[in-house]
């Protein structure tokens, strides 16, 4: 990559209460192929409590690209909403801690943004697996039935899309529609995403950008992650009133018809049969994708299933409940000049 053309990347990363997975996450920004002055790596941090500090202070002090911002609300979307204004890079590369970053990866995002002028670039959410249950469900999210076909889910495929997993933007897209919005618990990056369409801006996703995360490892978090997830799909639909796509819908559609199933005394002949299409629907699909996992893993598969439907689509009813009580989103923010960033 010439001289002229290695735009100043920003590394966004928001962090709290993170010792076990720090480090090695900033060693994989460190190894990045990226030019290394050509970088620079900001922490938000939500006033950890364990040794998160300590260690980025130990990190900081052999490489002074990194730099610590304070985020005392706690949540993802302030804390990168403190980092966007404190970067300097033209870019805005957001990084989660608990991901495995391909060398190429900064570098891949840089050139994807040149090449398609899309003003966000990522990659796809692939899920690696270290117990058995993460791998029944590793192989539940390649399905279209667990995701409804969400195409950031697919390592193959490329092209323009509605949201990427986590995202490379180009500085200048804050300035034109603002910072994440700083309440949001979950669906932060759907959310900007979204409005960053809305704006007539484009988001592009490659297979060649490579990143990998570790999913939840029991059904007790899977159906908690789910849940927030639904509420926070239900929050961005009432403030911004629409979805690019009715795939967050589904799960939402199918709880509401189960329960009138159970419910409507004059659904009740059809309820045996309704149950019974579902149930050999995800039956067949967790044998199609878990299969190689052996039986155990096709019956976990299986009833991970229901468990992502529910979740979200109960989550999602208990948001537009809550949230049409009460709204608190306010106007859009946008980038004030960067703060004095304090040292570790």
């Amino acid at each position: 990559m010439a001289a002229m053309a290695t735009p100043l990347v920003t590394i966004a990363m928001p962090a709290f209460n993170e010792e076990h997975y720090i480090e090695a996450c900033i060693r994989s920004v460190q190894a990045q192929d990226y030019p290394k002055d050509r970088i620079e790596i900001l922490i938000a941090d939500g006033r950890s409590t364990d040794r998160t500090r300590e260690i980025l202070a130990d990190l900081a002090k052999a490489d002074p690209r990194i730099k610590v911002v304070d985020n005392p609300d706690r949540l993802q979307a302030a804390g990168l909403n403190q980092l966007i204004k404190a970067a300097k890079g033209e870019i805005i590369v957001r990084m989660d801690v608990h991901c495995e970053y391909a060398p190429s990866y900064v570098r891949t995002c840089v050139e994807k943004l040149a090449a398609t002028g899309a003003d966000n670039v990522g990659g796809a959410q692939r899920a690696k697996a270290k117990t058995a249950f993460q791998r029944a469900l590793c192989a539940a999210l390649t399905s279209p039935v667990g995701v409804g076909g969400a195409r950031y889910r697919s390592a193959t495929a490329e092209g323009f899309v509605d949201t990427v997993f986590l995202g490379a933007f180009r500085r200048a897209v804050f300035d034109r529609i603002g910072l994440y919005d700083p309440k949001a618990i979950t669906n932060e990056d759907a959310e900007i995403n979204q409005r960053l369409l809305e704006s007539g801006g484009q988001i592009y996703l490659s297979r060649d950008i490579e990143v990998h995360y570790y999913p939840r490892d029991s059904f007790q978090t899977l159906a908690k992650q789910y849940w927030k997830y639904g509420r926070g799909r239900a929050r961005t639909l009432l403030k911004l009133g629409r979805f690019p796509t009715l795939r967050p819908l589904i799960p939402f559609a199918m709880v509401i018809g189960a329960s009138a199933l159970v419910l409507v005394p004059p659904l009740w002949p059809i309820a045996p049969a309704a149950f019974a299409a579902y149930a050999l629907l995800t039956g067949a699909e967790a044998v199609r994708v878990a299969a190689p996992l052996g039986p155990a893993g096709v019956a976990t598969a299986w009833a991970i299933f229901p468990v992502l439907h529910a979740s979200h689509g109960a989550g999602f009813a208990s948001g537009l409940l809550h949230y049409l009580r009460a709204p608190d989103w306010g106007p859009v923010e946008k980038p004030t000049p960067a703060p004095a960033l304090r040292a570790v």
